[in-house]
């Protein structure tokens, strides 16, 4: 009996011998060891980003638009230069270059697109399916074509809209209640541009009410835009301009005929007013690419769905005035007008 007590305590000890033996060659495998700290552990490579920027036109609010874009992605890590490759094209204005410009995009590893301006964002969206599309300073984007509903735009793409309908209804009222010796409004327009029309029409709309009359002066070019404000003296006893992209590269032109003629001149846009425009009820640009900036972020950092974003449009609209403008628009600004403005210290431009 001892014999086989001994026989088997003998047996036992291989046994544990073994098992040990094999746990600790697991241990020295590099396998995982519960009670070891694991010191070779390493963070994720950071993310680099690449995004792709169609511009429809060289102005102001455009380039404010990318400025605040590329902000709004800079505060949220995404840098360029250090994390981020920018690759921008400017259409120049010219129709004919959109498309190629996003068959470029498209061909393109990019993360993202952006379309700044109706026919540059129309041409993303017609050409680029297998990415993120963003837009931004769109008029209409349902008039456009480019997405088939506001709130749940579908597919890859989303954006923000630059015009908010009351703006322009706002701004003819002023117009209505300020000037009672302006009859005409005369609108420079390229016909060629739908927001433009769209807004013309709204405009058109809002003076009706007020028994003034909304006339054109037509361009296909921005080489036409002096010739048309001109032909506007005489005929127009005010100028107003829409977000035509047209028409605002060439504003310059009008600001000389508005100003030799003592015509009061109104814009649908903030950097119009800033370079010598009388008034406009609007926004600031630079805060409207910091939007879409925002959405780019969540869809590059949080993973969220372009369809499933709700297309934005200005909320915090104010009357925005030029005093310096006023002087040489011949213009006498009234307490009235100023205590329209709401936020006086940045929107009464002295």
């Amino acid at each position: 009996m001892k014999r086989k007590m001994m026989a088997t305590l003998a047996l036992s000890t291989a046994l544990l011998l073994t098992i040990v033996g094999c746990g600790a060659k697991e241990d020295t495998s590099g396998s995982s060891n519960s009670a070891a700290p694991n010191n070779t552990s390493e963070s994720p490579a950071a993310k680099n980003y690449s995004i792709g920027i169609s511009q429809y036109a060289p102005h102001p609010s455009l380039d404010a638009t990318k400025d605040g874009f590329l902000a709004a992605l800079k505060d949220a890590g995404i840098v360029e230069g250090e994390n981020l490759k920018v690759d921008f094209s400017n259409a120049q204005g010219e129709s004919s270059n959109n498309l190629a410009i996003a068959q470029k995009f498209g061909s393109e590893n990019n993360d993202l697109v952006l379309g700044i301006a109706t026919p540059s964002a129309l041409a993303l969206a017609d050409t680029i399916k297998d990415k993120p599309v963003l837009f931004a300073a769109v008029t209409d984007p349902l008039d456009a074509q480019i997405v088939s509903n506001l709130d749940k735009p579908g597919g890859n793409i989303t954006g923000a809209s630059d015009t908010n309908p009351a703006a322009i209804t706002q701004l003819m009222d002023f117009i209505a209640e300020n000037f009672p010796k302006v009859k005409t409004v005369g609108v420079i327009i390229n016909e060629g541009e739908s927001n433009a029309v769209i807004m013309a029409k709204q405009a058109e709309t809002a003076l009706a009410a007020h028994d003034i009359k909304l006339i054109k002066a037509t361009v296909t070019a921005t080489s036409e835009v002096q010739q048309a404000a001109q032909s506007l003296v005489g005929r127009a006893d005010a100028i107003y301009i829409t977000l035509d992209n047209t028409v605002v590269s060439a504003v310059d032109a009008i600001l000389k005929v508005a100003a030799d003629n003592k015509l009061p001149f109104f814009s649908s846009d903030r950097d119009t007013v800033e370079a010598g425009a009388f008034a406009t009820v609007g926004f600031k640009y630079y805060d409207h690419g910091y939007q879409v900036g925002q959405m780019a972020v969540d869809i590059l950092k949080n993973g969220k769905n372009p369809g499933d974003m709700k297309i934005t449009i200005p909320e915090k609209l104010d009357l925005i005035l030029n005093l310096k403008a006023a002087d040489a628009l011949g213009i006498t600004v009234t307490d009235a007008m100023k205590d329209k403005v709401k936020d006086k210290e940045n929107n009464i431009i002295q």
